[in-house]
């Protein structure tokens, strides 16, 4: 079961040949804590977030996922209006940043998985046109750092190293080799 209603994560999934035959959006709460370094908190909300759907299908193998995106110590949110996109986007602009995808499996038996994948994107200078047109494409709304990569900000990306998957949502080679190490059979 995936414990992410995101259709990033589950289109991933299907690259490395899992179908989730479930799907359960866990609410939980998703402040940063106070000082909470960008890392930590992908794998506390990755926890958090399995813990949770631990609770309602406890027979279930579980994966959950959480990916945040760091400059320095400050995490950057999920953008839900075009200001904090747009602020988002003029502090990354011609910057480094790391992001941050914590992944976790939980067996029926209780044996736990986990991973945490670092990935470090590098944006080009960004004009205030770029900018404003991205922001105009929506692509922003509820990504974390206010951008999604495999979409039109792929054009800003001057740098990766780590894992592209990672950054859209779910790391694919710790996620499969968790799967297999749990002895979970892929397709």
């Amino acid at each position: 079961m995936l414990a992410s209603a995101s259709p990033r994560r589950l289109a991933l999934l299907a690259q490395i040949g899992v179908v989730p035959d479930r799907v359960c959006a866990t609410e939980i709460d998703e402040t940063p804590r106070s000082a909470e370094p960008p890392r930590l908190l992908a794998q506390r909300l990755a926890r958090a977030k399995a813990d949770a759907a631990r609770a309602l299908h406890p027979d279930a193998f579980i994966l959950a996922a959480d990916t945040v995106v760091g400059v320095g110590r400050r995490v950057l949110p999920k953008a839900t209006t075009e200001a904090e996109a747009c602020a988002a986007l003029r502090l990354l602009s011609g910057r480094r940043h790391r992001v941050f995808s914590a992944v976790v499996l939980v067996a029926p038996d209780g044996r736990r998985a986990e991973r945490l994948a670092t990935s470090i994107v590098t944006f080009a200078r960004l004009t205030e046109p770029e900018i404003a047109a991205y922001l105009a494409s929506g692509e922003w709304h509820d990504k974390a750092g206010g951008y999604a990569v495999q979409g039109r900000a792929a054009a800003f990306v001057r740098f990766l190293a780590g894992s592209y998957s990672g950054v859209v949502g779910l790391p694919l080679f710790e996620t499969a080799r968790m799967l297999q190490g749990l002895g979970v059979r892929r397709a």
